[in-house]
């Protein structure tokens, strides 16, 4: 343990990977969805009816907190090559004669265009455009129905014959903060733990102390690795105990569950990491790719966690494969216990994954000793 205490104070890499950049991810990420949707994103206007309903709907669609109306374009083609220069997301289209075939009931229609290449953009400002079409719509209606003598009692009924009681579970802000730095952070903190994790056993080999440590060990494997790891154990359980109280405490992100719940999540996220990095090094003993794969996992694991694509609706073969990847456990457990307060029994199954994740080594422990004992580093 002292010899690794040197070496973390020595090699300046640990400094960063351990604690600057973690540090940095997790003020990044949740730093920029602070407000917890994004809002006041670009869109455009193709009036060609230019009546008091038309620029009614305009104001309307400019008064949503998402969207923002930045330009007003004389036919669909220029609002078309806009978005394709990315100067707005979507635009909405009322053609001439709209105001003049609603009052006549002739059903008009009015389009609204928008891009998915940015993801949550396209979809939330699809959502408004949407909503302000059928606003719209309801108000003239409710225009007509008043003008031939309709209580507004019976006008509400006909517009709106079920009413919807939402209550949303968790989240009731529908932050997309809470719903995303709590998969990606876990998720670069348990990329940087896969990678030192790799990166300390692969540098013995490389530097050509690998006998030093076995023989400082006793000739032991398991006290090697103990004592390599324990004190990398104590910085990423300070790294990740400080994200939760950050996150969870400081922030308020909803959190039903125990707060010894934090705690043992976080101390089996950083278990789980180190044994998955560990034991890739004991598959293939070389720093570069051993480091290769692990970062190559990592990434994998943040679109196989479930967060952003449930993987329900996933093909059966990467159903499979998701069980491979760390990430995924702690997501689950992460949403069962914590974010909806449910008691661990309920993700016993993921909890017991990140346990055999934290055993892998020993199944490598033997081609470990035997790398740093007989292996040459080959660049």
């Amino acid at each position: 343990m002292m010899r690794e205490m040197q070496i973390l104070r020595q090699n300046h890499i640990y400094l960063f990977c351990m604690v600057l950049f973690p540090i940095l991810v997790i003020f990044f990420f949740t730093s920029i969805m602070g407000d917890g949707l994004p809002t006041d994103m670009p869109v455009g206007i193709v009036d060609l009816d230019n009546t008091t309903t038309s620029r009614a709907l305009t104001r309307k669609l400019d008064a949503f907190q998402m969207s923002k109306v930045v330009a007003r374009y004389p036919s669909v083609s220029d609002a078309r090559r806009a978005v394709q220069r990315n100067e707005i997301y979507g635009f909405l289209y009322i053609p001439q004669g709209t105001t003049d075939k609603l009052l006549a009931s002739r059903q008009p229609k009015i389009s609204y265009y928008y891009s998915n290449t940015t993801l949550t953009a396209g979809s939330m400002l699809m959502k408004d455009m949407k909503t302000i079409s059928t606003l719209g719509s309801a108000a003239l209606g409710q225009s007509v129905m008043r003008a031939k003598g309709y209580t507004d009692r019976q006008i509400q009924t006909f517009m709106q014959p079920i009413k919807v009681d939402l209550h949303q579970i968790a989240n009731p802000w529908t932050s997309y903060n809470v719903y995303l730095s709590t998969v990606l952070v876990p998720g670069l903190i348990m990329l940087f733990i896969f990678l030192i994790s790799a990166y300390s056993l692969g540098t013995e080999l490389k530097f050509s102390t690998g006998k030093e440590w076995m023989q400082l060990a006793h000739g032991n494997v398991v006290v090697a690795i103990l004592g390599k790891y324990l004190p990398q154990t104590l910085v990423w359980l300070a790294i990740v105990f400080g994200y939760e109280l950050y996150v969870f405490y400081h922030l308020q992100f909803p959190h039903l569950g125990s707060p010894w719940m934090l705690v043992l999540l976080g101390v089996m996220q950083v278990l789980a990491s180190q044994g998955f990095g560990v034991f890739v090094f004991g598959l293939m003993p070389s720093l570069r790719m051993s480091m290769s794969i692990c970062s190559l996992w990592a990434v994998l694991s943040i679109s196989m966690a479930g967060s952003a694509f449930p993987v329900m609706g996933m093909d059966a073969p990467l159903q499979s494969l998701s069980w491979l990847f760390p990430l995924r456990h702690y997501y689950m457990v992460y949403q069962t216990t914590v974010f909806n307060g449910y008691p661990l029994i309920e993700a016993w199954f993921h909890f017991a994954a990140l346990a055999a994740f934290t055993l892998l080594p020993w199944l490598v422990l033997k081609k470990i000793k035997n790398a740093m004992l007989t292996y040459v580093y080959i660049p």
